[in-house]
């Protein structure tokens, strides 16, 4: 095998998998000091989720004093752009504007698994500042060559190490990397700043792709234009599952600039102008054999429940039944929660552009080794022939794992030989796009004497557990997946995937209104309630200071109508709470979402500026989850095409939103990018309770359903 090609037959993964070899990347590099960064046991375990095991990222510190890291890490507008930059800029004792981050091309990146789960800070973010800092020491070790001074008596700032005792001897990082070419594989992490050493992590940094995006100079996939490149348009089916029996492309065919392609079931039509590309889709004469649904979105809780297979046991302790025996009571509720789509600004959108023998796609994906992967085994050419760039990319929040979008789109170009690009309209973003699944959450319950939790009996059906693990201290307690049903069909009539904090946002809003409900049975505030379940210090001291900023006091009576809620959740590591105020119009339905208070405790945080963005945006995203959206379909069609029926919150509801992070800077980073998001659901359901003595079992809560709650209060 050639020494330059990364070694990885021995781990049963194809070499051939891989776009870019270490001496294809260095090649191109020209002069300077080169990072090559291990994955192993820096990665926290990456390479078990089958990334090389050699190296995942690079460094080069150039001639001319700049900073550049390549990595395959996506900016989907959560900020890694940024937050990396100022760790690695941090770690190298450089300025954040030398630094330049050249992200997610498969030519010009090495391997990653792609963008999502809040991972990019916790999990990369160590591999980078490891990188820096031995990038630091190569340099301060040329330095004390070039100076003639012992390394400890050197120091660095802004990319100038000078000698401490006579600072007018200095040498800048681009004099020492003239004329050199130094490369170095860190295999182990070297000693990294820690509290007290930093000059950038933990300050707040505006965007550094903000006057990009605001001027429009930014380049999405929709910006991208190639000579000879036509628009496609694709034929959508009218339900899923919809087979295609009969096609008449006569009328498209006389239109003069006009192309139909058919590969199997994928139709397309081309056009210079996407616009009239579209209007020709209507000339085109289709017949669908169409499956009968087994359900709808009225009916989708029960069929599932009713046509249950085994279940999974995910966790278990101590005994139901003497739990059942120890409860005072027994608190036993059902709770629902229907399918909704990502909705991104940006719909999936990818150009092919084949030239000779090589392929280059742009897509709007969060996954482009992925992509890279899937075209090089299905085209059947070498994978240094295959070139992905994912550009910005204009929200994914899970949805855009998928690359459906440029798998079509290759397709077409590679029939018609010219540049093809594919923008889904948002019609046919809501059809094809992944949808989160619909849920059922059983829990029944139980308490005693003194409000202590003895029972906890935890029963999902139609999707997975993230979320449902319990942090309160329940000593006899079971957790059952059901994720098949018993007549071996599939679960879903849609497709269905990760939506920011999979399952967690379900899980989360179960969890947290029926803890408010035996709260309510108990006689307890929900704060004590919370707060006599839960042993984990840490989790403690997030409630209470999360209450201490909301200005939560126990009400006299129960629902006190205030409008006052509260809901705990923990997702990718973050123990994370939200209190919310809300007014309830009970004549119409509607809720005024006042104020939300969210804290969590995230560890080191690096860019405060970024984490309150990420906390605002989750907010704001759950409001929609929880008072408005959702896919309402009937024999397989989906019913929502367009943001008329699919409603997102607007800028006019949005509540006064605080943030307290929990200072935690000695302990690991952790990712900001969803927890906040999964207790909304929960936290305006238990508020609407205080407010008007009714609860809503399921969400969104639409006015009608907060109505038909308001009727059958006692």
């Amino acid at each position: 095998m050639n020494d330059d090609k990364l070694q990885v037959a021995e781990h049963g993964r194809d070499e051939s998998l891989y776009p870019v070899s270490r001496r294809e990347f260095l090649q191109g590099l020209g002069g300077g000091i080169i990072i090559l960064f291990a994955t192993g046991d820096l990665g926290q375990g990456q390479q078990r989720r089958g990334e090389r095991p050699d190296f995942n990222a690079y460094l080069r510190i150039g001639e001319d004093g700049r900073v550049t890291c390549f990595a395959g890490k996506v900016e989907l507008g959560q900020g890694p752009m940024t937050s990396l930059a100022q760790t690695l800029a941090d770690e190298l004792d450089v300025s954040l504007d030398s630094v330049d981050m050249v992200m997610a091309d498969t030519a010009r990146c090495p391997f990653d698994a792609g963008t999502w789960g809040s991972t990019t800070t916790p999990r990369f973010g160590p591999i980078l500042r490891a990188a820096g800092a031995e990038a630091r020491a190569v340099l301060i070790g040329l330095a004390a060559v070039r100076l003639k001074v012992p390394k400890e008596q050197l120091a660095v700032k802004d990319g100038v190490v000078f000698d401490k005792t006579q600072q007018s001897r200095r040498v800048t990082y681009a004099q020492l990397t003239q004329g050199k070419r130094i490369e170095r594989h860190l295999e182990q992490a070297p000693e990294i700043k820690t509290v007290g050493q930093y000059n950038l992590i933990g300050k707040p940094i505006n965007r550094l792709d903000a006057r990009d995006k605001v001027t429009g100079k930014a380049k999405y996939t929709g910006d991208i234009r190639v000579p000879g490149m036509v628009s496609a348009k694709v034929l959508r089916p009218p339900s899923h599952g919809a087979t295609l029996t009969s096609l008449d492309t006569s009328a498209v065919d006389e239109m003069e600039g006009y192309q139909v392609v058919r590969d199997g079931e994928l139709v397309a039509v081309l056009h210079k102008n996407p616009d009239q590309a579209e209007e020709a889709l209507k000339n085109l004469k289709a017949e669908y054999d169409i499956p009968k649904a087994r359900f709808d979105d009225k009916t989708v809780f029960d069929y599932f429940m009713d046509n249950a297979g085994e279940g999974r046991v995910t966790d278990n302790a101590g005994n139901l039944g003497s739990g059942r025996k120890l409860a005072k009571e027994v608190v036993e509720e059902t709770y629902l929660n229907g399918y909704v789509s990502h909705a991104p600004i940006e719909t999936h959108t990818a150009v092919a552009h084949f030239e000779g023998d090589k392929l280059t796609v742009w897509a709007s994906t969060q996954t482009p080794f992925g992509l890279h992967r899937q075209l090089t085994r299905d085209l059947g050419m070498p994978a240094e022939n295959v070139r992905v760039i994912a550009p910005f990319v204009g929200g994914g929040f899970g949805g855009k794992i998928n690359f459906e979008q440029a798998i079509q789109v290759v397709k077409i170009a590679k029939i018609v030989k010219k540049p093809v690009q594919l923008i889904w309209s948002r019609a046919d973003e809501f059809f094809y796009d992944t949808f989160r699944p619909a849920a059922a959450v059983k829990i029944k319950s139980g308490f005693d004497n003194s409000g202590k939790m003895v029972l906890w009996d935890y029963t999902v059906h139609g999707m997975g557990g993230r979320g449902a693990k319990l942090f309160y201290d329940v000593p006899n307690n079971r957790t059952t997946l059901h994720r098949e049903l018993r007549n071996g069909e599939r679960q879903h009539l849609v497709k269905t995937g990760p939506w920011r904090a999979p399952d967690n946002n379900t899980n989360s809003f179960a969890r947290e209104s029926h803890i408010d409900v035996m709260a309510a049975r108990a006689g307890i505030d929900p704060l004590e309630f919370r707060l006599k379940n839960i042993q984990d210090e840490k989790f403690r001291a997030v409630l209470k200071a999360g209450a201490d900023k909301f200005g939560w006091t126990p009400a006299k009576k129960s629902p006190s109508g205030r409008g006052y809620g509260m809901a705990c959740g923990f997702d990718v590591g973050v123990p994370v709470v939200l209190f919310a105020e809300v007014a309830v119009d009970e004549r119409t339905g509607s809720i005024q979402v006042k104020r939300v208070v969210c804290a969590q405790d995230l560890g080191l945080v690096i860019n405060p500026e970024g984490v309150a963005l990420q906390t605002e945006g989750c907010i704001t995203m759950g409001m929609g989850y929880a008072l408005t959206e959702e896919i309402h379909h009937s024999d397989g069609r989906v019913g929502d095409l367009s943001f008329g029926t699919y409603e997102l919150p607007r800028f006019s509801w949005l509540p006064k939103i605080e943030m307290v992070l929990i200072e935690a800077d000695d302990e690991p980073s952790k990712g900001a990018g969803e927890p906040a998001i999964i207790c909304m659901g929960g936290v305006l359901a238990n508020a609407v309770y205080d407010a008007t003595g009714a609860r809503v079992f399921q969400i969104p809560m639409t006015p009608e359903r907060v109505k038909q709650a308001i009727a059958a209060r006692a």
